[in-house]
């Protein structure tokens, strides 16, 4: 898709927009070929307190022009309210283009409760659910889900401040690679080889982490073990760096510490009853569907029946909340099996249940295989995550943190749901800019936060992507990290 915008329009904006009504479009550079045909030009101008927007949007047999005047209210900034005028024209020339309503309106950011948030800060709830509708063209469901994500975001974090911390640790390691998986985690015997080194290399970091957290006078709130797959660790492996995690800092004094198990193959009894001496909180066993005919098909290697066994094994650990992950619209899937899924999974009662929606990314297998993934229709998807939110909320669950990714299909979410009180704290905390989290291992990001006043001062430090880099290779960002904190 070509597109061209007039001065002071955010092309970035305008190209985010127009990708979740033409799933996989790709925006030709100066020399390249525009493949698809498709040609948007857009207009804007402020005149007399009043935005005029303009929206041509041509095909290979079709042309559209939708015109938009949009008044300001008094809170808005010019800025803000040029891209909501270049909004509603972009997507009501989508609109009648495609036949397609996007249920998330014109906001296209990972974090929609963002928006909210402004929104319920100057408004009640009803007007929100209002502006939401008629100024965003969110649907009714969206808007509901956007203000109760954003009620609960804001109890989590009026847990912390500037002078609170997480912490991120990286095991990049699983046991086989999901067809649609994007992390940076590595399988095979021979990337499975680093795995001893990687682990001394790991318990160095966490102390000398521990040490710098202290020597800056920062109180640790979370600790996240992610991958990968932490539990492909065998027992020593993993008891080695709980065991470090624990002798270094306050692990009683946490509010969260969380164990990604993800693999429903990888979680034994033996684990189990380590993290639980260790102190984890919290668990994940991840079955994303209950079909073993789509789990063949992803590249999972356990059966429903070998998650049914692990969760039966996390339940009897004792350890206090217990996540499941579950994705809709995945390949293969239908709507009748994923609707089965969640009922099973209700039924476990879990204190946490997280809906991802399928999404495709540049450098998963699928995409690889099947070029017309993109083209995937998302109707099951929509149906399904509308399933999830009913069924869910229903029996007793509360959605509390949400974010959104590209090429997702149906232009769909990724919410986590908990009981009252099993809030996943460091979910929102890594979403938002609430306060600084420290990453140690491979392809983990340090983010570190301060805030002056109502600006929010960031910057990020990325670890080297690859395990074999890591282990080659010390960054010493402890200079960095240092002057940043100074400067408070």
């Amino acid at each position: 898709m070509k597109i061209t915008v007039s001065e002071g329009i955010n092309k970035t904006y305008a190209q985010s927009l127009c990708m979740a009504f033409f799933h996989g479009i790709k925006f030709p550079q100066r020399d390249e070929k525009n493949e698809d045909g498709l040609e948007l030009s857009v207009n804007a101008y402020k005149k007399d307190d009043k935005i005029y927007c303009s929206a041509t949007l041509k095909t290979s047999d079709d042309i559209v022009q939708k015109e938009v005047l949009y008044h300001p209210n008094e809170l808005e900034t010019e800025q803000r309210a040029m891209k909501t005028a270049v909004g509603q024209a972009i997507y009501n020339a989508c609109r009648q283009i495609t036949k397609r309503d996007i249920e998330w309106g014109i906001l296209t950011g990972i974090r929609p409760s963002k928006v909210c948030a402004e929104l319920l800060n100057a408004y009640s709830v009803e007007q929100t659910y209002g502006i939401l509708i008629e100024k965003y063209l969110l649907s009714p469901e969206k808007a509901r889900l956007a203000i109760a994500v954003t009620q609960n975001e804001s109890l989590i974090m009026d847990r912390t401040n500037d002078n609170r911390c997480s912490i991120y640790i990286s095991i990049p390691f699983c046991p086989s690679r999901c067809t649609y998986c994007s992390f940076i985690s590595y399988a095979g015997k021979k990337l499975f080889d680093l795995i001893p080194a990687y682990v001394d290399r790991l318990i160095a970091d966490i102390k000398e982490t521990n040490s710098l957290i202290k020597e800056l006078g920062l109180t640790i709130s979370c600790v996240y073990i992610g991958g990968g797959t932490p539990t492909v660790l065998n027992e020593a492996q993993l008891e080695a760096v709980l065991s470090a995690i624990y002798t270094s800092l306050d692990v009683l004094a946490l509010d969260e510490f969380t164990l990604e198990g993800g693999r429903p193959d990888t979680i034994t009894e033996a684990k189990l009853q380590i993290a639980k001496k260790y102190g984890i909180s919290r668990i994940s066993v991840n079955p994303q569907t209950l079909n073993d005919t789509v789990l063949e098909k992803i590249g999972r290697r356990h059966t429903v029946d070998d998650f049914l066994n692990a969760y039966k094994k996390v339940d009897e650990s004792e350890i206090d909340a217990v996540n499941t992950d579950l994705i809709a619209g995945l390949d293969g899937d239908d709507f009748e099996s994923f609707k089965q899924t969640v009922d099973k999974i209700i039924s476990l009662s879990p204190e946490n249940i997280t809906v991802h929606t399928f999404c495709v990314k540049k450098s998963a297998q699928i995409l690889r295989d099947d070029k017309a993934i993109y083209n995937k229709e998302d109707k099951l998807a929509r149906d399904s995550v509308n399933y999830a939110y009913n069924a869910l909320v229903s029996h007793g669950y509360e959605p509390y943190y949400m974010y959104r990714q590209k090429n997702t299909v149906g232009n769909l979410e990724n919410v986590g749901y908990s009981k009252k009180g099993y809030f996943g704290l460091y979910n929102v905390f890594m979403m938002s800019d609430a306060h600084t989290v420290f990453g140690i291992g491979a392809g983990a990001t340090t983010k570190l936060v301060r805030h002056e006043g109502e600006k929010c001062q960031i910057l990020r430090i990325f670890s080297h992507k690859y395990p074999y880099e890591y282990l080659r290779d010390d960054q010493k960002t402890d200079k960095q990290i240092k002057g940043f904190f100074d400067r408070r």
